[in-house]
This record gives structure tokens, C-alpha cells and sequence, in this order.
């Protein structure tokens, strides 16, 4: 047996990190336990867990500290109200029954304990300790956490030491601002107007990054730090050293024309994915878009079903050509982003055929009020991602 268990519990400077793992003394875990107990290292002796002197828990654990210990006065937070409390922890999830009482000779635990240094009120050090221990055991005998719970926590949490959101599109619809403009004190401008909200990706336009370069993507990423920002390229050739360099500019997604060799295609769709940013595949004046993507060693994330500017006056089969991927491509992780003259009025037609991004550029950013009309698209998308968060353990 191996289990595997983490809780974080407090308020920093005296919050409490736990990771443990717990298995039979027989097992490689007992063997872990000897060799950590017997083989020292200067700052991070590890102790067994005693609830006081002469009196350690049952199953026997070992505390290995996470922060190199530098002093006595470090040493104390540790050997006293933590070592406590990860030993009473134990000890009462055994009376109440979470341990079984028949493994406690069996089962050793290894704990890893975090005391920031400067942490200095004992009881929080203890209460925050003792609850991040029974929540990591409990945790770690019930397999936590579950694979949904996993999937449905990934893409909305958010690392405290991080501070930023890491985006993906895991909920269509979405809105994906176009900024074709090249004024970037306009860009600046309208990001600024425009209202937060998790259904919004931003595209630094092929326009844009012509006249002021890839760095535009920083400069957005300053204004919209949690944002989904993708970097229309449209490349045609080299297609793996743009994905990187796009990559470096911290963009989240890349488009390639559709237009390009297959190869520069497929090379493009690996580079994407082994760095772990977005592939956008734009079919715009393709004239078999679905031989196109039928003829690919790897699907792209998302086809990009686009009638260019010059031509989005004329009526043509964009929807029709929507419907077509959907049903071609039935049960793919495929997403269809829909560009070109899209307004309120029509946003409605393109959903109903499947569009899973709608792609808006002049009418928002050439707005004289863009707030109003994205909050429009936005109340015809539905509510934001997150509105009906349930936290579940």
C-alpha cells in the first residue's frame, strides 16, 4: 500500500503545508522511513511525532521539515507545537476510527512539514498543523481527489503563490476580440473599457503585430494579465520557430494558415503542443478546408472558419461549413471559432451552427462605447464560466 496525501490550512506567517505519504512498514514506505530516520541530514533532521516526550503516535510518522531549520528558536516552532500536532492528529483519527485500529503497527507515515521562518504564534502553528495533517490523511485513505474533481478544478483554480490565472477553453462559448487596428494606445484603450469576464479572449491581429511586433502581446498582458490572448500569425512557412516565438511572448495560442504546406501545418500543430499553447488552424480562402483536416496527422485545437475582411460583405457558406466540421468531426476535441462580420444580430445564427468562439473585431474595438456592445455578446453567450462555482472535496 501507497497513499498519497496534501492539505494546506491558515493564514500566512504561521500557515501549515502538509504532504504525506503512508504505507505498511514492510513496504517501501517503511523503507523511506528508515532510511530518512537513520540517515541525517544538517537542517533537516527528521523526528517522530510525539504527542509529548516518551509518547509518540500510533502508526508511527516521521516529520521531515520543508524549511532548512537555522536556529533554536526555529527549532522550537518544529519540535514543539507542529510535532505535536501532527502526533495528536494521528492519534485521534485512530480513535475516530478514520485509521483502522488493526493497521496502527502495520502502517508507517511520513510527514512533510512546512514552518515559515517567521511564523511565531504557537497555537496557530499547532491548530494550523493539526488540521492540515487530519485533512491530508483523510485525503490520502479516500483517494482525493477523484478524477472529477480534478478535471473540474484545473482550469479554474488559481496557485496563490502563482497570483495569476493560467486560461484555457474548456466552456464554450467564447468571445474572442479581434484588434486589427495597429494603434496601440487604442488597443490600450479599449482593453482597458472592455468588462472582465472569463468568456473573453483577446487576438493581437495580424495588423497589429505587423506594426508593433510581437511585444504587443506583453503590452496587452499588462492591461489583461489573466486574459486568453491569442497571436493571429497566420503563418505560412517556418511554422515550429513561430509557435516559439509567440510562446516566448507569453501568447496562449497561435494560428496557422491553412493555406500553408501540410507540413509546415503538421510541424506547427507539434510545436504547439509540446510547448502547451493553443494551435488555431485559419481555413480563410481554403478550398477544401475539410480534405485540409482530414489529411492531418494531429488535429489542430481549433479551426478558425474565417471570411476575410475584404470579403465579409458577401454572403457565403460559413455556417454551412461549421455544421460540417461538427458532424465530420464528431467526438474530436475539436473547437470551430467563427470570424468574420459578426455582430449581435448574427452571433445567434453562428452558435446555432456550432461555433464554439465567435470572432468580433472593428464593431467592438471601433466602438465609440466597446463596454456596452461586449457586455450585449456576452449576455447572448450566458453567464460568466464561474458564476455557479460548487466547491466540492
Amino acid at each position: 500500500m501507497f497513499l498519497i496525501g496534501e492539505a494546506l490550512i491558515g493564514k500566512e506567517p504561521e500557515i501549515a503545508h502538509i504532504d504525506l505519504i503512508i504505507g505498511e512498514k514492510e513496504g517501501v514506505v517503511g523503507q523511506a522511513f528508515a532510511n530518512a530516520l537513520s540517515q541525517l541530514s544538517a537542517g533537516h533532521t527528521p523526528l517522530l511525532a510525539i504527542i509529548r516526550p516518551n509518547l509518540p503516535s500510533k502508526p508511527y510518522s516521521l516529520i521531515i521539515p520543508k524549511v532548512t531549520i537555522k536556529n533554536l528558536e526555529q527549532a522550537n516552532k518544529l519540535f514543539g507545537p507542529a510535532q505535536s500536532a501532527v502526533a495528536k492528529a494521528i492519534a485521534d483519527l485512530v480513535e475516530e476510527g478514520v485509521i483502522p485500529a488493526d493497521k496502527v503497527d502495520e502502517w508507517v507515515i511520513i510527514v512533510s512539514v512546512f514552518i515559515h521562518p517567521n511564523a511565531q504564534d504557537y497555537r496557530k502553528i499547532y491548530q494550523y498543523n493539526y488540521g492540515a495533517t487530519k485533512l491530508a490523511i483523510k485525503r490520502a485513505l479516500a483517494n482525493y481527489p477523484s478524477l472529477d474533481k480534478l478535471f473540474y478544478e484545473k482550469d479554474r483554480a488559481i496557485h496563490p503563490v502563482m497570483g495569476f490565472k493560467y486560461p484555457r477553453l474548456w466552456n464554450p462559448p467564447y468571445l474572442q476580440i479581434a484588434f486589427d487596428i495597429t494603434d496601440m494606445n487604442r488597443v490600450k484603450k479599449v482593453l482597458a473599457e472592455i468588462p472582465k469576464s472569463d468568456r473573453v479572449i483577446i487576438e493581437a491581429g495580424t495588423p497589429l503585430i505587423k506594426k508593433n511586433g510581437l511585444r504587443c502581446i506583453q503590452e496587452i498582458r499588462e492591461i489583461s494579465k489573466d486574459a486568453f490572448i491569442v497571436a493571429d500569425l497566420k503563418t505560412l512557412d517556418v511554422g515550429q520557430v513561430e509557435v516559439d516565438i509567440a510562446q516566448e511572448e507569453t501568447a496562449d495560442a497561435v494560428t496557422v494558415s491553412g493555406l500553408a504546406a501540410l507540413e509546415t501545418i503538421e510541424k506547427f500543430i507539434y510545436e504547439a503542443k509540446r510547448l502547451g499553447i493553443y494551435s488555431y488552424l485559419d481555413l480563410m480562402n481554403v478550398p477544401d478546408p475539410l480534405d485540409v483536416l482530414k489529411q492531418l496527422k494531429e488535429l489542430p485545437d481549433i479551426v478558425l472558419v474565417h471570411r476575410g475582411i475584404d470579403t465579409e460583405s458577401v454572403r457565403g457558406g460559413s455556417f454551412e461549413l461549421i455544421k460540417a466540421i461538427k458532424e465530420n468531426f464528431k467526438g474530436k476535441r475539436l473547437l470551430v471559432a467563427a470570424a468574420g462580420g459578426l455582430d449581435v444580430e448574427t452571433i445567434p445564427e453562428a452558435l446555432k451552427s456550432g461555433a464554439d468562439i465567435v470572432v468580433v473585431g472593428r464593431v467592438i474595438t471601433q466602438a465609440k462605447d466597446p463596454n456596452r456592445i461586449v457586455r450585449e455578446i456576452l449576455n447572448v453567450l450566458g453567464e460568466d464560466i464561474d458564476v455557479r462555482r460548487v466547491h466540492v472535496e
